[in-house]
């Protein structure tokens, strides 16, 4: 005998809510028979999944396991409902998009019409998301695709290419590097340094470009978008980079901001569009690529 995907759905939303009540809601059933497809499912296993303690629910590590594997299962599962919907119809119907947050503001504006136009029956959600948080959602089946950065490592992912991002640097004026010409290596100081808070990609890329370790201590400034950083660089807090495409969507015209670029080999990262290994709608994700392209 074999689980039940209804079993594991319910077992999924048991650890995404710790709650049998609020687990039952999401799933539109009654606590009771939520709480009985729980059982059945433990019997099939033989081993319980969960411990019920008063106000608290808390897997086991049966259960834990059971809910990793039940992610993969159920996600095959809707890409299957969801190609079997759309056959022969690529890139109509429901896609979940996540974007990085670096990104999605300056691409998605200029791409999205067109891709419109050229799939109307298309009903595109998005999520906007830090890259691991959406490689999670990947893998988890929670969205279909997600444009990131690369260098990214991430195992049971592939991706199709959208193009290069150049980053640059931007300084206040009047500051020693807002001359002309691109800035030499060496130039950039951790200590002169105004970044994007950890977990964004951009952060890591830039500072591994140039091979300086992160300022350190609790009085450092994090933005926590690129919005803020251009202000603060306008304020004269010091330096930071920017990706090419924002700088082309006029983020950094305003008053007391340079933007210059690095070194005459500048560093670059990769946009592409990613998706979970074997997913069915990977031939999707590659059109969208292609959507997407940066000229």
């Amino acid at each position: 005998m074999l689980p039940t995907l209804r079993q594991l759905q319910y077992l999924k939303l048991l650890a995404e809510h710790a709650s049998f009540s609020r687990a039952a809601e999401a799933a539109h059933v009654s606590q009771p028979a939520l709480s009985a497809g729980v059982q059945e499912l433990e019997k099939v296993l033989g081993a319980p999944v969960v411990e019920r303690t008063r106000g608290n629910v808390q897997l086991t590590a049966v259960g834990a396991e059971a809910v990793r594997r039940a992610e993969d299962v159920l996600a095959r599962t809707e890409d299957l409902v969801e190609a079997a919907r759309n056959a022969g119809k690529p890139l109509s119907g429901r896609f979940r998009l996540g974007v990085i947050p670096t990104v999605a503001p300056f691409l998605l504006p200029a791409r999205l019409p067109d891709l419109r136009e050229a799939y109307p029956k298309l009903r595109l959600f998005i999520r906007e998301d830090l890259t691991p948080r959406l490689v999670a959602g990947l893998k988890a089946g929670q969205l279909d695709a997600a444009v990131i950065a690369l260098p990214y490592s991430a195992a049971g992912i592939d991706h199709a290419r959208i193009g290069d991002d150049e980053i640059l640097a931007a300084a206040p004026v009047g500051h020693a590097l807002a001359g002309r010409g691109p800035i030499p290596p060496g130039s950039l100081k951790a200590e002169d340094l105004i970044l994007l808070e950890d977990g964004h990609c951009l952060r890591d890329q830039a500072l591994a470009a140039f091979d300086i370790d992160p300022p350190k201590g609790d009085d450092v400034f994090a933005a926590t978008s690129l919005h803020t950083l251009v202000q603060m660089v306008s304020s004269g807090l010091g330096v930071s980079f920017l990706p090419e495409m924002a700088v082309r969507a006029g983020l950094a015209d305003m008053p007391g901001v340079v933007v210059r670029q690095i070194s005459a080999k500048a560093p670059r990262r990769e946009i592409v569009v990613a998706w979970r290994t074997g997913s069915s709608r990977a031939a999707e994700a590659r059109l969208l690529a292609e959507a997407l392209r940066l000229d």
